[in-house]
């Protein structure tokens, strides 16, 4: 096993119980969204992205901090570099961008801000609501737009508080394949 994906099962052991303002659980929530992206067919980075698009949070706690709705940690950006270390732009730009992809898809599909959850719509006004006409422009044109848009609806769609899931530990292969 590589040292990354070690740190990687390490801070899921240590945090992944922890809230983030849904009904459930950061690791669960994280692994719904990898499931979800792996039963649509996305390609093996994809999936890795959504495995671990919130893996930023675990970064915050590891220093104390305590994981808020209320507050914006930036996690996107601070798990995308944490992860760039290992990974390439195919698994860190939609964890990157997940978050713009909201404030995208906000913006140019009627009615996605009214299928998002109490907590995303709260974090959507810290993390600059939806995007003015040059944003979007701008972002339609991101090299990585269709693997943010992926994963950003799995990241939607990965709050089911009934559904069970494989374990982290198995997506260890996909994850030593998604390595640079």
């Amino acid at each position: 096993m590589t040292p990354i994906i070690s740190e990687i099962f390490d801070l899921f052991a240590r945090f992944g119980a922890e809230g983030y303002g849904e009904d459930l659980s950061l690791e669960k929530h994280m692994l719904q969204s990898a499931a979800l992206a792996q039963s649509q067919g996305a390609a093996g980075p994809v999936v890795v992205a959504a495995l671990l698009h919130d893996i930023g949070y675990f970064l915050h706690a590891d220093k104390g901090a305590e994981v808020s709705i209320h507050r914006d940690f930036e996690h996107e950006s601070l798990g995308a570099a944490w992860l760039s270390r290992a990974f390439g732009e195919d698994v860190t730009a939609p964890i990157a961008l997940h978050v713009q992809a909201k404030r995208y898809l906000c913006a140019v599909e009627p009615g996605y801000f009214d299928l998002l959850s109490d907590a995303s719509r709260i974090s959507l006004a810290l993390q600059g609501g939806v995007m003015n006409t040059d944003e979007v422009a701008a972002f339609a044109k991101h090299p990585h737009l269709e693997a943010a848009l992926v994963l950003r609806r799995c990241d939607d769609l990965g709050k089911d508080v009934a559904l069970h899931t494989r374990r982290v530990e198995d997506y260890e292969n996909l994850m030593t394949a998604s390595l640079r």
